[in-house]
Formats: structure tokens, C-alpha cells, sequence
């Protein structure tokens, strides 16, 4: 009987351990939702952003993408994002949707301008910069490495 009680205890310090380590590591992983105010914008191909994404300056979480949809007139994605309250974005904030590595996950790069004017709640950040897949890099240097004369024509 005494030893089915130890190892109940020794059980019960266990997940104890546990449970202090996962909220430690929820707690400084940064993966919770950024509350400020909202900003928009829109991006020719987002590349697999996903709501819950981060908004980063400089490599640092200042935001969080809350969602995106299709613009019905533009046929853009339309991308909203929350923005700590804090930081404030000037007027000529260039925001551009970059990749964390190979095989990593997608986040908006905000890069601000000079601006003294700042973009207001529910406003839009005007200059985006599109994703750009492995894919389309690749082939773009390969069009720069043969010349880019674009024609399937041997040489005469």
C-alpha cells in the first residue's frame, strides 16, 4: 500500500513539473494573439499567411494577422492584422509577407517609413510588397542567367 501512494506522489509532482513548463513555454513563446489597434492591406498572393500569424519589425512580434479574405473588387487578398498598441505605424509603412526559412511558417515583415503622420485605427498600409515563392526566384534567375530573351529559338 505504501508504495502505490509514493508513486501516486511522484505522479502528481510529474504533471505538476509539466503543467509549470508548457505555461512557461506558452508565456515566452509569444503565441498569443497581440490586442492593439486593427490595420488592412492588400497583397497580390499571400504564399500560405495564416490567421494567427506574426506581424514582425526587425524580428520582433508586434502584431498578430487576424484574418484574410478575397477582395471582391480587386481580386487581391485582403490581409487584416492587429498592431500592439504602442507602436505606432507611419503613413509610409511597407509591409511584405516573408517566409521564416524553407520549410517555415509565413509572417508579415513591417518595414517603417519616415513618415510623421501615422496610419489610424482600421486604416490601410498603402505600399505592399508581394510573396515570393522559391519557385518564382528560381526562375527568375534562371531568365537572368540565360539572357531573358524570352524565345525558344536556338541560336542562328
Amino acid at each position: 500500500m505504501g508504495r502505490n501512494a509514493i508513486e501516486t506522489v511522484m505522479g502528481a509532482v510529474v504533471l505538476l513539473v509539466a503543467g509549470v513548463f508548457v505555461f512557461f513555454a506558452y508565456e515566452t513563446a509569444q503565441v498569443k494573439a497581440v490586442q492593439g489597434y486593427e490595420v488592412n492591406a492588400l497583397f497580390y498572393k499571400i504564399g500560405g499567411l495564416n490567421p494567427g500569424s506574426d506581424v514582425r519589425i526587425s524580428g520582433i512580434k508586434v502584431g498578430t494577422v487576424i484574418d484574410h479574405r478575397l477582395n471582391p473588387e480587386t481580386y487581391d487578398a485582403a490581409v487584416r492584422m492587429s498592431i500592439a498598441a504602442e507602436v505606432k505605424l507611419p503613413e509610409d509603412t511597407v509591409a511584405s509577407i516573408a517566409s521564416e526559412g524553407l520549410l517555415g511558417g509565413k509572417y508579415v515583415r513591417l518595414e517603417p517609413g519616415t513618415e510623421k503622420t501615422h496610419i489610424p485605427e482600421g486604416g490601410m498600409i498603402k505600399k505592399t510588397q508581394d510573396f515570393r515563392s522559391l519557385e518564382d526566384q528560381v526562375g527568375e534567375i534562371i531568365f537572368l542567367a540565360t539572357g531573358g530573351s524570352g524565345s525558344n529559338e536556338g541560336p542562328k
